[in-house]
């Protein structure tokens, strides 16, 4: 009898610790982030997303001179089409079609998405930033046992968030000053 309350008491105790064992194990901490955040505060980023806004002001001001040429060719040209010849207003309209296609290639090589300039420089620029902020990511929420930590900022996915595991600030403060 002695044996048989032991051999329950131990089945017992082994079967507690195992349940503990595995309610410990099955605890997820989860954090979360905003990118927008640390993108906006943080100096490389600011500096990189500088420089891509010279890069597009000046292409924009490109775009804009052809474009103005463009319409002062075809103001000229409009004047004085009802006097040409059939093959001077072929020639004014082949310089048009010119133009225009010469705003438009312009126009895709530096703005169409994903292979044009302006996204090949964003990525280039923004890369080394994504790295550093990820590593900081990382190493933050493994100090505080976080296996996973979501991103605010991008759309969709995630719907509620509770202040207490918001660690962009810490994540910002790392970068800035290497301070956990």
């Amino acid at each position: 009898m002695k044996k048989s309350i032991l051999f329950v008491l131990i089945l017992f105790t082994v079967s507690a610790f195992a349940q503990i064992q595995q309610a410990q194990t099955t605890t997820l901490k989860l954090g979360w982030v905003d990118s927008q955040i640390i993108l906006a505060q943080l100096p490389e980023a600011i500096k990189a997303k500088a420089d891509l806004e010279g890069m597009v002001s000046k292409w924009r001001k490109d775009l804009d001179s052809m474009q103005t040429d463009y319409q002062k060719f075809l103001a000229d040209n409009q004047k004085q089409a009802e006097t040409m010849k059939k093959e001077e207003l072929q020639k004014v309209q082949q310089k048009l079609a010119e133009k225009e296609q010469k705003y438009t290639q312009y126009n895709q090589a530096k703005f169409a998405q994903p292979n044009g300039e302006l996204y090949q420089k964003q990525e280039q620029l923004l890369a080394p930033v994504k790295e550093k902020i990820y590593k900081a990511i990382d190493e933050i929420s493994k100090d505080m046992g976080m296996q996973f930590v979501f991103d605010k900022a991008l759309d969709g996915v995630l719907v509620k968030a509770d202040p207490e595991f918001d660690i962009t600030y810490k994540v910002l403060d790392f970068l800035k000053r290497g301070k956990k």
